[in-house]
């Protein structure tokens, strides 16, 4: 049986699309097979086109040239994409076939004539398919909004969905499925509600499209049954959070809450649609446990400080030397520091072990290759990977490792991650905010037995919301260890620079999340 094409819009790294990708049917065929995944990043988009090269053989079967690549732990970007492209000279055929479905392009720049021509050769007549993907989110954030004063009606992020709208239209899926943030429900522009008018434009695409000649769809939660078990028209709901997906009930080690709509051609003729099944909560130890732990890294040292003409802090600082030895140095007086002058000592005696030399690296070799996550582990485990990628830790302040320490120990103490007014006043950061009241959980560590908090693109600024609860490793949580909490496989890999691997992660939507909705697209469309 040939596989249901998918089209991926707004596509990041391929969260949807992977798990998309690995739902099989019961003879173990793909049932879904991702024809072309649009991104405009450069990064992610060498992410998707590398992925989408690893697809391209039998499971199991990717070439050995492959994981030496993505063991090779090369630091320059560059030079990470001319060894990626010897590897594709080995492998033309499926090389070719993975540039093809992987294109860098920004919608509502690309010309409409050209996306069309390139989505109806992907789609090839087939009656059954899939159209999937993410518009930008920032503008409907609540962060951004807090940032920006709410939503400006002239950030052309605010429209992006028009795109995904207009090949709805002018293509007619019988299924789409479309992923936004939980500010979504919330924002609003000169007064009028965003979701609801996203919502109706779905609903009618050809409003807005009269030429197309576009049906309507009825657009369903995946979360909650309508409050009106009627198929003949639109399904009613009761509340706008109806539509929003709790992340930590399905199994994602991430309490992550995103607004997924799941849209169906008014011709398709169903009479059930499943929601996604709740499942036991899954910690963060249960998936960042097994992996090799790690120092953090050195950067610098705050020498001074003074006011600038803006009334802006401006600090002078000085470079330390990132080896263990000098590490250890550091390590030891700030645990002297902060275990004696915070109580901790007598509480926690014997918590402290050994802390490890390695800062990690784009590939670390696993001591014991068989070692699995506790959770999850045929989905994120591969034997042939004999080890852990994008796993290097970052360089901090020392100032910032004294805090990671004081946090994890909090945390060990009280059983939650400390709020400023917690931190002894020589902990507290140098910026006017500090004492405002604002921000107050600024420097948060992941609690081990409860899912992670929300990964986003800010991880790649700082780690300081994603410290690690092991006060012994001091720092904030790795690539890989972000992967995890979004279930992305270990084999799947990030390219560019250690930051933009940060934010291909934040940005994505979880695999793993993604393959049970595959599951109800496929009870739709068979």
């Amino acid at each position: 049986m040939s596989k249901i094409p998918v089209i991926d819009l707004f596509a990041g790294p391929g969260g949807l699309g992977e798990g998309f990708s690995a739902l099989e049917d019961s003879s173990g065929a793909d049932t879904f097979g991702l024809r072309l995944s649009v991104e405009k990043d450069n990064y992610a988009h060498e992410t998707l086109e590398l992925r989408s090269f690893f697809r391209q053989f039998p499971k199991g079967n990717a070439p050995e040239e492959y994981y030496h690549l993505i063991k090779s732990d090369i630091r320059i970007p560059e030079e990470f994409s001319d060894k990626k492209e010897k590897l594709f000279q080995l492998y033309p055929d499926e090389s070719s076939r993975a540039k093809k479905e992987a294109w860098q392009a920004t919608l509502g720049e690309v010309p409409v004539s050209v996306l069309d021509k390139r989505i109806t050769s992907e789609i090839n007549g087939a009656s059954s398919w899939v159209l999937i993907g993410g518009p930008p989110c920032q503008a409907y954030s609540l962060a951004g909004r807090v940032r920006n004063g709410g939503v400006n009606e002239n950030d052309h992020r605010v429209y992006l969905y028009k795109e995904y709208l207009g090949i709805i239209a002018r293509h007619q899926p019988p299924v789409f499925v479309m992923e936004n943030v939980k500010g979504l429900l919330s924002a609003k522009v000169n007064g009028r509600g965003i979701f609801g008018m996203m919502l109706n434009d779905l609903q009618h695409p050809s409003g807005l499209f009269p030429d197309t000649g576009c049906p309507d769809y009825k657009v369903f939660s995946l979360s909650a049954k309508p409050a009106e078990n009627v198929f003949s028209h639109q399904p009613l709901y009761n509340r706008k959070t109806d539509f929003l997906i709790e992340c930590e009930k399905y199994g994602i080690p991430q309490k992550r809450h995103r607004v997924i709509l799941l849209g169906i051609r008014q011709d398709i003729n169903v009479t059930e649609i499943p929601v996604l099944e709740e499942s036991e909560p899954v910690s963060l130890q249960d998936v960042i446990g097994d992996l090799p732990r790690l120092r953090s890294g050195l950067s610098r040292r705050i020498l001074s400080q003074k006011k600038g003409r803006d009334g802006r802090l401006k600090f002078k600082y000085e470079i330390l030397e990132d080896s263990f030895h000098n590490w250890r140095r550091i390590f030891n007086g700030l645990k002297k520091e902060i275990l004696h002058s915070n109580g901790f000592t007598n509480k926690l005696n014997g918590t402290l072990q050994v802390s490890p030399s390695s800062r990690g690296g784009g590939f670390v070799l696993a001591k014991d290759p068989s070692k699995k996550p506790s959770k999850l582990a045929s989905w994120y485990h591969d034997p042939r990977l004999e080890g852990v990628c994008n796993h290097e830790s970052r360089g901090h302040l020392d100032d910032d490792l004294k805090r990671y320490f004081f946090a994890s120990f909090f945390l060990k103490v009280h059983g939650r991650s400390p709020l400023l007014p917690d931190y002894p006043p020589s902990l507290l950061p140098k910026h006017k905010n500090a004492g405002s009241g604002k921000f107050v959980d600024r420097f948060r560590v992941q609690n081990p037995e409860q899912p992670a908090t929300t990964v986003t693109s800010h991880i790649s600024k700082d780690g300081h919301y994603f410290i690690h609860y092991d006060p012994n490793q001091c720092r904030s949580l790795t690539v890989r260890e972000a992967a995890r909490i979004q279930t992305f496989p270990d084999n799947y890999f990030f390219c560019g620079s250690r930051t933009a691997q940060y934010r291909q992660v934040g940005n994505a939507v979880p695999p793993y999340l993604a393959f049970q909705i595959a599951k109800i697209v496929k009870f739709v469309l068979k």
